[in-house]
């Protein structure tokens, strides 16, 4: 387990626990305050990432999730308290919009060294309920840390960032990373995508922390974002289907 998962501190009582072994590369944040504790995301759960969890904290966690994709909600199982944006509680209920045999393929297209006790063919969707409704504007008090709840819809429709305004972090989920950005699932939308990434540059934030990939990622990279689906749409090509379009740092599959 300790060579699957990788922990970087953020600051003092805020943590990375990313899985680096896996193509995807997805990172789960444990927010700690006085009185509760956030994880943001709960990966791929393939290992225990609740006892990562509780090596770094004592206090109660709720698991909160940028959006109900397979790669992201791989752990919450072991956590008693779930939540997720309303309009994604049936995919975490037993109606994942994918079919188990396509995420299987997802998760086992690249080669992979898995954790030992981990086998493909037992691999499940997490299907639970969750205990716990987001809203857009929603607050979330941890004691002495507080964060909001920004509702940003394009690359799944109930998709959530999570803002820390007195810190300046913006935990941007799928809305934002250093890679390729997706917009032609059915069930996303790549105008509500390109509306949610203006909606977030109208923050004030000083580290973009994102779902997957380098963590490295410069404060000006919403901005860039923002002016590629400027662009696609001044070209007539913010349509579903018309392919990937390669911007350097990221790319688009529209």
């Amino acid at each position: 387990m300790q060579d699957w998962f990788t922990v970087e501190m953020i600051d003092a009582d805020t943590y990375a626990i990313s899985e680096y072994v896996h193509w995807e590369e997805p990172h789960c944040y444990l927010i700690c305050g006085a009185a509760y504790a956030l994880l943001i995301d709960t990966g791929l759960g393939v290992a225990d990432v609740r006892s990562v969890v509780n090596s770094l904290t004592a206090l109660p966690v709720l698991a909160a999730l940028t959006h109900a994709h397979w790669d992201h909600i791989g752990g919450c199982a072991a956590f008693e308290a779930v939540a997720v944006h309303e309009v994604e509680r049936d995919w975490i209920s037993g109606r994942f919009p994918l079919p188990p045999e396509m995420v299987k393929r997802n998760l086992t297209c690249r080669p992979c060294v898995f954790p030992e006790t981990f086998r493909p063919a037992d691999y499940r969707i997490f299907s639970g309920g969750p205990q716990h409704l987001l809203h857009d504007g929603d607050g979330l008090d941890l004691g002495g840390r507080k964060l909001s709840v920004v509702h940003t819809p394009g690359h799944s429709p109930g998709h959530c960032c999570f803002y820390e305004e007195e810190r300046g972090y913006l935990f941007s989920g799928d809305l934002l990373y250093v890679g390729k950005l997706d917009a032609f699932y059915p069930t996303t939308d790549p105008r509500r995508f390109w509306r949610s990434v203006q909606k977030v540059r109208k923050l004030e934030f000083s580290r973009i922390l994102p779902g997957h990939h380098t963590l490295d990622i410069p404060t000006g990279f919403a901005d860039a974002v923002e002016r590629a689906f400027s662009e696609l749409e001044e070209q007539g090509m913010l349509e579903q289907g018309n392919g990937i379009f390669d911007f350097g740092a990221f790319r688009l599959h529209i």
